[in-house]
This record gives C-alpha cells, sequence and structure tokens, in this order.
C-alpha cells in the first residue's frame, strides 16, 4: 500500500525534526479566497489609520525609537 509508505515516511520525517529540538504547531490563518476578504482588510486598514490619526503622541514615540535606533550595526 503506498499510503502506508507516504505516511511512514511522513512520521519517519516529524520524528527526525522532533529530536532536532522542534515541534509542530498548527496555526489558522485568514481564507483569502473568501469574498469578503478583500472589503475586511479594506475595512480594518480604515480603521487602523483613524487610529493612527487619533494618536498624536505616535509621531514623536517612533522617531524616539528611531533615534535610539541610530548606531546599530548588523
Amino acid at each position: 500500500m503506498a499510503t502506508t509508505h507516504i505516511d511512514a515516511r511522513v512520521q519517519k520525517h516529524r520524528d527526525a525534526l522532533r529530536r532536532s529540538g522542534l515541534r509542530l504547531v498548527q496555526i489558522w490563518v485568514p481564507d483569502t479566497r473568501r469574498p469578503d476578504f478583500a472589503e475586511e482588510c479594506r475595512r480594518q486598514s480604515r480603521l487602523v489609520s483613524q487610529a493612527d490619526m487619533a494618536d498624536t503622541d505616535m509621531p514623536q514615540f517612533l522617531d524616539d525609537v528611531l533615534s535610539d535606533l541610530d548606531g546599530w550595526t548588523d
């Protein structure tokens, strides 16, 4: 049976990853194929934009953070 062979190969690969200190994590992500996905992105972008405009301290905060990074090297 081909399925059994594939299952064993996948299990062997996962076991090797676990031995190397990794673990499997599954996450749920937005479905970009949904018809309302683009509109939801626009809605959330508008909310973020409005919040940015309402927060008058944010530009100064960002400038302060960037000035703290001056002199950092890779």
